[in-house]
């Protein structure tokens, strides 16, 4: 007998024949025809240069030489099969860490995790509120979601999604103040989530003459920014991404029916190293599935119009 081993089939075939009690069961198990699996015994006898069953009527017997042969082709298979076990809680076990910038870690990201856990419940999550990019070279995170302008960073990186802004208030705030055309901003409270480029953004689309109220406060992000909305303190630009779940369940409202594409985007960032990550690359894949899942209901204004996506005209 020569020292190359014999083909997978055969081996697999005389192991669950043996295991299944009959060549019937063997053929049943491995969805193949009896014949098939008398044909690949017979071929394993032929490789091997002896004799494995003895056939006794309609029953079979091992031999001494298949006796010996069964603990070691059984071990081999149950080794192949916990290593894809083990290949497969790669994917779906460990720990992961992952930064957010808080407002979507809040607004979006925390109303839609059970998703996940239910899905993968032997996944555990590390999240760090954050908007500094600089996170993603940190050796305890894992993934970063970034906001911004289109990074440049020696790291691996990918658009997640764009959005859209719109001015938003708690239902309080609109029921305090009279607020029916663009001009009305004048009088407001205007909530900053930066240093007042989005609302600028915002405002020379809807009507190049309205200027910026004299009344702001500067929260310094998205989340204060929502957060000062959601008491009743001003009116703050919310976005079609973090601001969905709080619109569908009344707690702000939108008084006006234009928004316009924001100046940045959402993006997804990892070290070159974490890119090949089974956890890693899971969760990306339910980020993108969420976000194909999670499109947002029609945003509709106080006046029951759905909003206008005005976009910018682009330099070709």
């Amino acid at each position: 007998m020569s020292g190359r081993l014999p083909p997978l089939k055969p081996l697999r075939a005389f192991e669950a024949t043996v295991r299944a009690g009959s060549v019937t069961a063997a053929a049943a198990e491995l969805n193949v025809t009896h014949s098939a699996i008398s044909h690949q015994i017979k071929s394993l006898e032929a490789s091997l240069g002896i004799k494995l069953f003895e056939r006794e009527a309609k029953r079979l017997k091992l031999t001494p030489q298949g006796a010996l042969l069964l603990p070691a082709v059984t071990e081999a298979f149950e080794g192949i099969t916990e290593a894809i076990n083990k290949l497969g809680s790669e994917q779906t076990s460990g720990r992961l860490s992952v930064t957010c910038p808080p407002a979507l870690l809040s607004f979006w990201l925390m109303p839609r995790l059970h998703h996940f856990t239910e899905q993968y419940p032997d996944i555990q999550i590390e999240f760090h509120a954050s908007a500094d990019n600089a996170m993603v070279f940190s050796p305890n995170v894992d993934l970063s979601i970034l906001y911004g302008e289109a990074p440049r960073l020696d790291c691996w990186t990918s658009l997640w999604t764009p959005f859209d802004l719109f001015p938003v208030a708690s239902p309080t705030y609109m029921n305090r103040n009279q607020i029916r055309h663009f001009r009305d901003l004048k009088n407001q409270v205007m909530l900053h989530a930066d240093e007042g480029r989005e609302w600028h953004t915002w405002l020379g689309t809807a009507e190049a003459h309205i200027h910026a109220s004299e009344r702001q406060h500067y929260m310094g992000d998205a989340r204060g920014a929502i957060d000062a909305a959601l008491l009743g303190l001003g009116i703050a630009l919310g976005d079609t991404l973090t601001a969905s779940n709080l619109l569908s369940k009344g707690e702000l409202v939108v008084p006006f029916d234009l928004a316009v594409p924001a100046n940045d985007a959402f993006y997804l960032a990892c070290r070159s190293e974490k890119r090949t990550s089974n956890i890693v690359n899971t969760f990306i894949d339910w980020l993108f599935a969420m976000l194909e899942e999670d499109t947002p209901n029609t945003i509709r204004s106080l006046s029951g119009r759905r909003i206008s996506m005005r976009r910018r005209r682009t330099n070709s």
